[in-house]
């Protein structure tokens, strides 16, 4: 049985997309559906058991899961980089990984991760996975930091040799649809093009970059998928790594690239950032993928021009643009 927490959730449910293509259905989700429509992105998906996040921790707790776990695929948690909620975030995304950790580890259970780039920070450290180097990152919020101090814990206990943690930078694609003002602007300036005919871009508070040239390393979940499964069949590949495309694009060239898709001529419009907004903002993210792929993972990520016109045509074009 593999579980996958989160496994409603956007990473998650597309892995599970990814085990039943292999023609693995032997799956346990473990999520919190609430009042939220995540819920959609289980209906094409096939799997045999779904448990409440709460409920899976109560048999951790007891060491008393009813079933034997080949892989814990941990997906699950707080992704809101707004979140204020610093108690609820070191609860649901460190402690809670911490003991589901602890008990994979006792019990030879294969366990991946997810980390996260936002462990960064404002970026003026380096985008390195270098295990030597990830104590001296300083996130600036706190979903970052409750995904930092998660790794801290991984290396102060060597647990880096018998597991793998995924820090994702920017991933858009299919599934994230349920994420509200988390949902990647990919999706959201499809959703302004056919609204309004334009897109919305914040202006550069920095002179080092244009109006829209920030930039970010966008990575497809379908590519992120495809490392995911690689780690999973390859057990003896442990450590954390990067998870991007290892090249920066501006935000200019993303939404050029939704147009594109959409065979539209490009209307952006720049708009001042909120105020206090830049002090939390990441002007570049690039992924340095040297680590992970001296594992020997084959996995290729595709353009962001090629990733963004299958995001567009075959799924937010489509009636149910689900995985």
């Amino acid at each position: 049985m593999i579980v996958v927490t989160g496994g409603a959730g956007f990473i998650g449910s597309a892995f599970v997309w990814k085990l039943n293509q292999e023609g693995i259905d032997d799956i346990v989700i473990v999520d919190h559906l609430g009042t939220s429509d995540k819920w959609k992105n289980l209906v094409n998906l096939r799997f045999t058991e779904y448990i409440k996040k709460d409920d899976f921790l109560q048999m951790i707790y007891a060491d008393q899961v009813p079933f034997k776990a080949r892989a814990v695929i941990h997906m699950g948690a707080c992704s809101s980089t707004t979140e204020r909620d610093a108690d609820y975030l070191w609860m649901n995304n460190y402690l809670y990984s911490c003991r589901l950790a602890d008990w994979a580890l006792r019990n030879q259970v294969r366990f991946i991760y997810a980390s996260s780039a936002a462990t960064y920070g404002d970026g003026t450290r380096g985008f390195s996975d270098d295990d030597a180097l990830i104590p001296a990152l300083r996130p600036i919020n706190m979903y970052g930091y409750s995904k930092q101090v998660f790794d801290l814990w991984v290396l102060k206990r060597a647990a880096e040799k018998q597991i793998a943690g995924i820090k994702f930078f920017n991933v858009f694609g299919p599934n994230e649809y349920h994420k509200g003002d988390m949902r990647s602007v990919v999706h959201k300036a499809y959703g302004q093009i056919r609204e309004t005919g334009r897109v919305r871009l914040f202006k550069s508070c920095r002179q080092e970059y244009t109006d829209g040239g920030q930039m970010r390393d966008f990575v497809y979940i379908k590519d992120c998928v495809e490392v995911l499964w690689w780690l999973l069949e390859h057990i003896e590949v442990n450590g954390i790594f990067n998870l991007g495309t290892g090249r920066a694009r501006s935000w200019n060239d993303l939404i050029h690239a939704v147009f594109a898709a959409m065979n539209l001529p490009p209307n952006i419009e720049y708009i001042d950032m909120p105020p206090g907004l830049d002090a939390q903002y990441q002007y570049f993210t690039e992924a340095k993928m040297g680590k992970l792929k001296s594992t020997g993972c084959p996995v290729a990520c595709r353009s962001l021009e090629d990733a963004v016109r299958d995001y567009v045509v075959h799924h937010m074009q489509e009636t149910d643009p689900h995985l």
